[in-house]
């Protein structure tokens, strides 16, 4: 059966919330949004495309860190309103310069950094 983007259930906004994932250890590196065009971007190039909410523009991830995401693979989830991209990483995810966007849990109450910046 072909892909069909025009399948997944986008919001009233047309995006669709798309997770990256490590392919490699599994770590979950960031959420970002997705419309049907940065998905075809992702899908043709190779390197993963968000759409941009703040900007209101596509954002090739890494276009001006370096810090590119090559997509391995991409999956849908069962009620195809949710995006999980397995990727290949270059350096850190997050723009607070950590592997992860998920640096922060919440332990009896309290917030701890549980990941350093990279260096």
């Amino acid at each position: 059966m072909t892909f069909d983007p025009a399948s997944l259930t986008y919001d009233v906004n047309g995006l669709i919330p798309a997770i990256a994932q490590d392919h490699a250890t599994g770590e979950v590196l960031m959420m970002a949004w997705m419309n049907a065009r940065s998905l075809a971007l992702t899908l043709e190039t190779g390197q993963v495309t968000y759409w941009s909410r703040s900007r209101q523009a596509f954002w090739a991830k890494g276009e001006t860190s370096g810090h590119v995401q090559r997509l391995i693979e991409l999956r849908v989830d069962c009620d195809r309103d949710c995006l999980l991209l397995r990727v290949d990483q270059a350096g850190p995810a997050c723009h607070t310069n950590r592997r992860s966007c998920f640096y922060t849990a919440v332990r009896g109450g309290d917030e701890v950094e549980i990941m350093a910046p990279m260096v």
